[in-house]
């Protein structure tokens, strides 16, 4: 059976508004062994694609309400759907509309009166020929990891006293992410978590996830010299200054937070750049944000400090996307709203993190489709 992770059936969306058609088309890719969704339009397929992510579009060209050519426009601008290998299915065979599709970067064409057999065979070529892709991108970033020694996500988090601080790190496939976990000691009373998510560059997110944890260390360690207050958005400023001025990075986007916990006056402090909320339980249970600007969007970021007074049992989680934008089989959003809801019936005798770990496995049918990272908090 095709394959994307030799687990799970490649999905393939099929966009076709005649219905004798896609009704062999499906019926053939689904005896191959592919999960088939169907949309009988590009603006429906334009829904379908951005719920459920296939590995694979197939699109009919000539079509009412959206054709496939303003469909493929509209996943071109999308930086998630952009890269989901594209084929257009016509009854066309002339060049210039061949040509028209390609400078939309299809990956092939297919006639509508071709063989099953040659159907499924240039399907599973597409699909091969970019897994390849992807063993070797992951081997090269697999040996520059190793090469270089270093890690954007430390096996555990240290021990400071009075707190519990736990991280789950799941890369996306298996590949060394853009998602980065850092713990500073600043002296006895003082520890900084900082996590961030660098995004839209798929497997290369590593490369500039292990820049920006430089930035941060760096820029901590400038903020903290002398300094008789910490405050996250210093540290943040700094690091933002540095990005704003580095045009090598210019376009990577990134979501940082920071807190700084305070074992003597059971404070945290909390800063963040770009849209990572964290999730904050006591009594009650708030999503407390910040409007602090995406790292290098403007040489003043805006950053300010929230500050948090904690008691016995409290807990802090910060997530990253991964968990937030996470889907079911349905392509429901697992959303903020959800996270909150499931925080709140936390067992406080079991191990809080072990809880959500099972959550979002049990909700995604553990597919997920980015890097997935968590930090808890709990005050002892």
């Amino acid at each position: 059976m095709p394959t994307s992770d030799n687990k799970t059936p490649n999905k393939i969306l099929l966009v076709e508004d005649e219905f004798n058609i896609a009704k062999l088309f499906i019926y053939n890719l689904t005896k191959a062994g592919f999960e088939c969704e169907h949309a009988n339009n590009g603006r429906e397929g334009l829904d379908k694609a951005t719920k459920s992510k296939p590995d694979l579009i197939i699109s009919d060209v000539m079509m009412p309400e959206m054709d496939g050519y303003e469909f493929r426009k509209h996943l071109l601008e999308n930086p998630e759907l952009k890269a989901v290998p594209f084929v257009f299915l016509t009854a066309k065979g002339a060049e210039e509309d061949i040509l028209q599709g390609y400078d939309l970067e299809i990956e092939d064409y297919i006639i509508k009166t071709s063989s099953p057999k040659v159907v499924i065979a240039k399907v599973s070529a597409i699909l091969k020929s970019l897994e390849r892709e992807r063993v070797k991108v992951v081997d090269e970033v697999q040996k520059a990891a190793d090469t270089m020694g270093a890690k954007v996500v430390p096996d555990e988090a240290p021990q400071f006293e009075g707190f519990s601080v736990k991280h789950w790190h799941l890369p996306f496939k298996n590949v060394p992410g853009g998602d980065f976990i850092d713990y500073l000691k600043i002296n006895d009373d003082n520890l900084a978590i900082v996590f961030g998510d660098v995004m839209g560059k798929r497997w290369g997110a590593w490369y500039f996830a292990v820049a920006y944890a430089g930035y941060v260390r760096s820029a901590t360690r400038f903020v903290l010299e002398g300094a008789t207050e910490f405050k996250p958005s210093e540290i943040l400023q700094r690091v933002n200054e540095s990005v704003f001025k580095d045009e090598r990075i210019a376009e990577v986007f990134i979501t940082l937070s920071i807190i700084i916990l305070n074992k003597k006056n059971k404070t945290a402090k909390y800063s963040g750049a770009g849209d990572l909320p964290i999730v904050y339980k006591s009594k009650d249970v708030e999503l407390i944000t910040s409007q602090g600007l995406l790292l290098g969007f403007s040489q003043s970021g805006e950053y300010e400090d929230h500050q948090l007074q904690l008691n016995s049992g409290d807990e802090i989680f910060l997530v990253t996307d991964g968990i937030t934008e996470a889907r079911n089989k349905n392509g429901d959003l697992y959303g903020h709203e959800r996270l909150l809801e499931f925080v709140k019936k936390l067992n406080p005798s079991e191990d809080s993190l072990e809880q959500m770990k099972k959550e979002i496995n049990e909700y995604t049918d553990g597919e997920m489709e980015d890097d997935v990272s968590v930090i808890a908090i709990k005050v002892l």
